[in-house]
């Protein structure tokens, strides 16, 4: 008789398997999940998600005996969210697809690994739940130290100590200024929509991407490129004071600012960038360099675009901008954009098939485990990856971010 399928599946929401131990999800089977319970557990001993994977692990050797079981240990991302929603969506979407089942059995460590459980309702129909506590853990102790693990995560540091800190700062920067609370109000409305609609975590993660290192060519760019910002920074203050002293309208008066702005900040920041893509030859990772050489046209278009726009709204001095002129930069903009992005995926793809690319394992972003190339089509610009179940998946060379001992793809679709 035909056994009927059953899955166990293990919430990690936050990807401390990836973060601790460097193991990428989804971790499906009974030895690699127990591999990955003792090298979280070594990396961690205090890490909850050992003991819900080896719950897991106990619940899958009963189940094996009535049912075809599988295992599977999904893993979101550090930065929780809809980033770790997504993650853990797409693994059991690839799971199901390779293991068919009507139902499964949820683990999990805590309350932050329930929030999935409606996403995994849409797809499988849960029989048990399955909360896995430390017994030794008071209820004080527990939340105690549940708090101070979750400050030291990216995301819940952000949220506690990044709003707070932007307040002061601008409380201290707008009294020294005398410049009133509404600059205060503007900056802090800014930050909560950037946050409300994901733009936050894309700076954050820009700016992560710029890290400072004194072991690196890059610090002397960013070492060079500091006083040039903070000159920019006061070239614009005192534009400011001049337009304000001349009784300008406050368009005329941000539009003298933003152009004082651009004259310098768009080349100290190509410093930067030009830092940054030297690391990346000295680290032989030149694929990466389309991304950042895009960054640098980017944003040359982006300062011409608003210094026309700039110059347009202050029409003082010839030659004069008009609102034709305005219009023509955004176009010319566009086009060279488009033109540029289309060299630049061209660049990635040569660089990338000159690359032996058989046999790596293929990642996300978020760690999560795709499966090992089999085969690359040149032709279609496509990888042949093989999953941990078997599967075949074709994923286009676009994607792909990063190229070392691992490929690391945008998207594992």
């Amino acid at each position: 008789m035909l056994k009927k399928a059953k899955l166990v599946i293990c919430i990690d929401r936050d990807n401390d398997l990836y973060e601790k131990a460097g193991i990428s999800g989804p971790v499906i089977g009974r030895e690699a999940n127990l591999n990955a319970a003792l090298k979280l557990g070594l990396a961690d001993p205090a890490e909850t998600d050992t003991n819900a994977i080896l719950r897991a692990i106990q619940i899958y050797d009963k189940m094996s005996k009535e049912y075809n079981a599988q295992i599977a240990t999904l893993t979101g991302s550090s930065k929780m969210g809809i980033e770790a929603d997504e993650a853990l969506s797409e693994q059991l979407d690839r799971i199901l697809s390779e293991f068919p089942t009507e139902s499964c059995i949820f683990v999990s460590d805590g309350a932050s690994d329930e929030s999935i459980m409606p996403i995994i309702r849409s797809r499988i129909k849960i029989d048990a739940v399955e909360i896995v506590v430390m017994k030794q853990a008071k209820e004080l102790e527990k939340t105690y130290f549940v708090i101070l693990e979750k400050l030291k995560e990216p995301y819940y540091a952000r949220m506690i100590f990044g709003v707070p800190a932007i307040i002061l700062l601008a409380l201290a920067i707008s009294s020294y200024f005398q410049l009133g609370w509404q600059p205060i109000a503007i900056i802090v409305a800014l930050y909560l929509i950037a946050r409300a609609f994901g733009i936050e975590d894309y700076f954050a993660n820009l700016l992560s991407s710029f890290e400072f290192s004194v072991e690196r060519i890059s610090a002397i760019a960013y070492l060079l490129a500091v006083p040039f910002i903070a000159i920019s920074i006061w070239v614009s203050y005192q534009a400011y004071l001049i337009s304000s002293a001349a009784d300008l309208d406050p368009a005329k008066t941000f539009a003298a600012s933003v152009k004082a702005l651009l004259e310098i900040l768009p080349w100290a920041l190509i410093i930067i960038i030009a830092g940054r893509m030297l690391d990346l030859i000295n680290e032989k990772r030149k694929i990466e360099m389309t991304k950042y050489g895009l960054y640098a046209i980017v944003l040359l278009l982006f300062s011409m675009v608003l210094s026309v726009g700039a110059k347009w709204v202050l029409n003082d001095t010839p030659p004069y901008v008009s609102f034709g002129d305005f219009l023509a930069a955004v176009m010319a903009a566009g086009v060279m954009g488009f033109v540029s992005m289309e060299i630049m995926r061209s660049i990635k793809r040569r660089a990338i098939l000159s690359l032996k690319l058989e046999n790596k394992e293929v990642l996300g972003t978020s760690g999560n485990y795709v499966g090992k190339v089999i085969g690359v089509d040149a032709r279609d610009g496509a990888l042949a990856v093989r999953s941990a179940l078997g599967q075949k998946y074709v994923i286009a060379l676009e994607s792909i971010s990063r190229v070392g001992d691992k490929i690391i793809v945008e998207s594992s679709r």
